[in-house]
């Protein structure tokens, strides 16, 4: 058997789920209040998962024939409420899984995201992450009063400085600079507390931190790099790396290469850990899991708009201009390349109508279905595959069910197994990823 592996949730924006899908017929009433996503905290907590990340986007979608309708309408990663905020609700509602919103490297300034991870770490009891991202839509760019992206290596070269700058921020407390001496009458040490007058190509800083060190000393940064340009920079600096890639031999070809490149950086592979999202469907039994993968294929074959404008809202092209009765030929983006190119491979010469129908974009890397016995094995049988090191789920219809199905069925299925862990050995949110 293989080792025990790690487990998160991929949460697809912080806001409105699965608008119209079942089990989620109260949506429109609740979504501005949290407690669908505190529930999913709570749950996955008891189930022992690694972590939540919030994924996030900070524009209204109108990569659909020019118009913001399609998304609005259709509730296309609209309504989303900021992720720091639901992140820090999440983190009050539970006691050891790992919290990790989404932020952009083009919408904070180094200094206030280094203090506002910081500080989750902090009222979390060192649980919080950072997923970095350095952007993907001019529209979101316009939002912050910028005329469009940089081009996507250069966003890249930027964000090793931003790093750079952040981790120097996380630094400028020294460990033990908080003394709380009651008979000197010293909170903190001003000799281990330090200006960093970071000066650099893109971005600079004065420091240092003034809330404090964070109990991890370096949150938890989480990072998706696709691309070979994503790859180089993930394999430098994350702790754990969300891999959206088919097959189980592609997943073992992704894991070798950011090892590889981390060795190459000096790094030991196993201190950063990859996570390959999934799509696991859950039933009683192998025959109604098909049942309902028939029927969601089905209704995707029916919503080819639909999958071209989130398509496009993800890669900034407009599909609408395309022949859908036509290859579609060599596409190029400065928004998410991976997503494209995974797109590109699997169309090969299909129309773009055959390829987006056939497309699935909800991280299925592998096929999982059946009892929670079925889905715990197969897990099992790709893990030893690959060879490590977990699975992000991301889930396209999340409600209460299925947490319910993943806490009461697939966690102590994949427990039995010894594939999990049946309680957290550690306090912080890094120490638990490096547990195995």
């Amino acid at each position: 058997m293989p080792d025990p592996f790690h487990l998160g949730l991929f949460l697809q924006g912080s806001s409105v789920q699965a608008w119209g899908q079942p089990w989620t017929g109260r949506i429109a009433e609740t979504w501005m209040k949290p407690e669908l996503f505190l529930d999913a905290a709570r749950a996955l907590e008891r189930a022992c998962f690694d972590y939540i990340l919030l994924e996030d986007s900070s524009y209204i979608g109108e990569s659909f024939a020019g118009s913001r309708a399609i998304y609005l309408q259709n509730g296309i990663s609209v309504p989303r409420q900021d992720p720091s905020v639901v992140a820090s609700l999440m983190a009050g509602a539970t006691r050891h899984i790992g919290i990790v919103p989404t932020l952009a490297t083009f919408a904070y300034p180094p200094f206030l995201l280094a203090r506002l991870v910081a500080t989750l770490d902090q009222v979390s009891g060192g649980r919080a992450g950072w997923n970095m991202v350095t952007g993907s839509s001019d529209f979101a760019a316009r939002n912050f009063g910028l005329e469009k992206l940089t081009e996507h290596d250069l966003r890249y070269d930027m964000a090793d400085e931003y790093i750079d700058l952040v981790d120097r921020l996380w630094k400028s407390w020294d460990p033990g600079a908080l003394v709380a001496d009651a008979e000197t009458g010293m909170l903190v040490d001003p000799e281990r507390v330090h200006q960093i007058d970071f000066t650099g190509k893109y971005y600079a800083s004065r420091g240092p931190l003034n809330c404090g060190p964070a109990p991890q000393g370096r949150p938890v940064i989480a990072q998706a790099g696709g691309s070979p340009r994503g790859r180089e920079f993930a394999s430098r600096h994350a702790d754990t790396i969300v891999a959206s890639v088919v097959g189980a031999t592609a997943m073992r070809d992704y894991r070798d290469d950011v090892r590889a490149r981390m060795a190459r950086h000096g790094r030991d592979p196993d201190s950063c850990k990859v996570m390959f999202l999934v799509t696991p469907i859950l039933a009683a039994n192998m025959a109604d899991a098909r049942a309902i993968q028939a029927e969601r294929r089905a209704a995707e074959a029916r919503q080819t708009d639909l999958k071209m404008a989130f398509l496009g809202k993800i890669t900034n092209i407009d599909f609408t201009k395309l022949d859908l009765d036509a290859p579609i030929g060599d596409l190029t983006t400065n928004g998410h390349q991976q997503l494209l190119d995974d797109f590109k491979k699997a169309a090969g010469n299909k129309t773009l109508r055959q390829a987006i129908v056939s497309f699935n974009h909800d991280g299925d890397g592998v096929e999982l279905l059946g009892s929670p016995d079925d889905v715990a094995a197969q897990m099992g049988e790709v893990m030893q595959e690959v060879g490590g090191d977990g699975f992000l789920f991301s889930l396209p219809n999340l409600h209460r069910r299925t947490l319910a199905e993943i806490e009461d069925g697939l966690a102590p299925a994949l427990q039995k197994r010894g594939l999990m862990r049946k309680a957290y050995a550690h306090e912080h949110f890094r120490d638990n990823l490096l547990e195995f």
